[in-house]
């Protein structure tokens, strides 16, 4: 079985800021694989889609705590966190870049890193969106990532994470590659 996990926090006050590029990928990766609606699942604390051998997760925690529901859910299965797949925002990357990795620090993303010390091991799948559309120094990065986007930025975004879909087909057939996606 495979598991995608999008990190991001729960809530219509956090529905359309950056911070939450990994539910916002969930949604549309839902509709393109023609997944079942969402629904809460209070045991594992996640809304969860399930499909033949692939279930998409957002954790409902809080991104700081995403750990602990991803880690409840993959023990209560016994999944491997190496056929985890977790999507989540990068400040450090330029809006419309995409990086897929494996294996990788948490770079100062506080989900991550919860997610990394709840499961004891780095050893998983991350696409890391670029969030990044102007100085750092402008704003503090607490509150940049969660501003919401510009209209323009989100149609950006929306590109974006088409493209990087495909990669989860590649991942779901176990052929995927570290790798950076870019629109400019």
């Amino acid at each position: 079985m495979k598991v995608i996990v999008g990190l991001g926090n729960p809530g219509k006050l956090y529905q359309s800021t950056r911070h939450n590029v990994g539910f916002i990928f969930l949604d549309i990766l839902r509709k393109e694989l023609d997944f079942p609606t969402f629904k809460e699942e209070k045991k594992f604390q996640a809304d969860i889609s399930k499909a033949n051998d692939c279930v998409l997760v957002k954790p409902l925690t809080f991104m700081n705590k995403s750990g602990t529901s991803i880690s409840k859910y993959l023990n209560y299965f016994k999944i491997n966190p190496e056929n985890i797949m977790v999507i989540h925002d990068d400040i450090d990357l330029k809006l419309g870049k995409v990086k897929i990795g494996f294996g990788e620090g948490d770079a100062g993303h506080n989900g991550v890193r919860s997610l990394i010390n709840r499961l004891g091991t780095k050893e998983f799948w991350r696409i890391r969106i670029g969030i990044l559309s102007r100085s750092k120094e402008e704003i503090k990065a607490e509150e940049f990532v969660l501003e919401k986007f510009s209209k323009k930025e989100f149609e950006l975004i929306e590109e974006i994470i088409y493209e990087a879909t495909q990669e989860i087909k590649t991942f779901l057939n176990n052929k995927i590659k570290p790798r950076t996606i870019s629109l400019d």
